[in-house]
């Protein structure tokens, strides 16, 4: 047998876990559909043309990645139930004040404080997988990074039933501030990572990845704590629109890939020099080939979808404050960014370098945009002033 198929990520399937496969390839397209219809059918008098597209996109997208993925299939069912659990007992009268359910696990703010736990323990053991060559440690990395996406996004859902508690008027999705989107940022960032770990069959690069999560992670903490964002507000008028609902996802999709994209350029940088010096990075990162096509692969889907919430935003904007461009500093940086991974695409498609400097281009955007993401709101003001701390 081939060294490939003696690997623990290889194995051959036999005829009855194919069929299995596609009987739940079927069951999935089936359950998500009956889904698109029920919501279509409850909701379809308050829909608009944009909720209906939107909605469309959703069962694309869901749709697509539970047939390529048999665990986002896994996931989705999971964050459901736990979601649906906590939603259930708000609606049934339980608070904090009368359920220690709901003040320890399914209150939002604890959840992503269980959700914080996983990410430093996942961080802990990808970093021992990748320095101490601890295959155990990088296991339990991968499934404590599972669980901090699921405490991610199960939190984030039963925070949009939260903030309708306060008053009905405040209910909105939340991602209303930087508290929010950085919940939405970390678990984003490890769902697309364990997506590519899947496909290059090699944990290495969650070294990289969860790390750098982390660090988000402590400053979500930090602006819970020092500025109270931790708790749920009214919406200032510019942010009551439907347009946030679509802009703030689109553009977080792209930062959680331009973030993979660079840690996969160092990665690159790593690996190439390991491989002349001889040392232990050789053999646990991916190969010099699948990184350079997830760093570029990464950085053309986030472009996609950076492209598109650029374009949603200024459609807002025009709503907002009657003028589609005004070159507000989050605009300014958001072109910035734009303009250099047009580049980066530009030069990877016409003049078909890869390799070494495209492994440079990718990590050093991370300044780029982390200032577009996370600076334009800790130290500039102007239109987007609300996100200023």
């Amino acid at each position: 047998m081939s060294a490939q198929l003696q690997s623990p990520y290889f194995s051959l399937k036999e005829p009855a876990s194919i069929e299995n496969s596609k009987a739940q390839r079927i069951a999935w397209a089936i359950f998500l559909s009956v889904g698109a219809v029920a919501t279509w059918a409850v909701f379809r008098a308050e829909f608009w043309m944009w909720q209906f597209i939107i909605l469309g996109m959703w069962y694309a997208g869901l749709m697509w990645f539970g047939l390529k993925w048999p665990a986002f299939r896994a996931l989705f069912l999971v964050v459901m139930a736990i979601a649906g659990t906590g939603v259930g007992l708000y609606q049934w009268g339980f608070t904090t004040h009368n359920s220690l359910a709901i003040r320890y696990f399914f209150h939002s703010n604890a959840m992503f404080y269980w959700m914080s736990g996983a990410i430093l323990l996942s961080a802990a053991g990808y970093y021992l997988y990748l320095f101490a060559g601890n295959q155990n440690a990088g296991n339990w990395g991968h499934r404590l990074a599972w669980i901090a996406v699921v405490l991610g996004f199960a939190g984030l859902a039963i925070r949009w039933r939260e903030t309708y508690i306060g008053h009905p008027s405040w209910g909105h999705i939340p991602v209303s501030n930087i508290y929010d989107v950085m919940v939405l940022f970390c678990a984003t960032t490890i769902l697309f990572y364990l997506f590519h770990e899947n496909r290059t069959e090699n944990r290495g690069l969650g070294a990289f990845v969860l790390p750098l999560v982390l660090v988000a992670d402590i400053f979500l903490i930090w602006v819970g704590a020092a500025y109270h964002l931790n708790r749920i507000q009214p919406l200032i008028p510019a942010l009551q629109s439907f347009w946030m609902k679509i802009h703030v996802p689109s553009m977080f999709i792209a930062y959680a890939n331009f973030y993979i994209s660079a840690m996969a350029g160092l990665a690159y940088l790593l690996k190439e020099r390991a491989i002349s010096s001889g040392n232990f990075l050789r053999d646990r990162l991916p190969s010099l080939e699948l990184l350079d096509k997830t760093f570029s692969g990464t950085i053309a889907f986030g472009f996609l979808f950076f492209t598109v919430g650029t374009i949603l935003g200024a459609v807002w904007a025009a709503k907002a404050w009657g003028g589609f461009w005004s070159w507000d500093p989050k605009e300014t940086w958001a072109l910035i960014v734009w303009l250099n991974y047009a580049g980066f695409l530009h030069a990877r498609s016409q003049r078909n370098w890869e390799g070494r400097p495209m492994a440079w281009w990718a990590f050093i955007s991370l300044i780029v945009v982390t200032f577009c993401f996370i600076g334009v709101d800790l130290f500039l003001g102007g239109l987007h002033s609300y996100g200023k701390l």
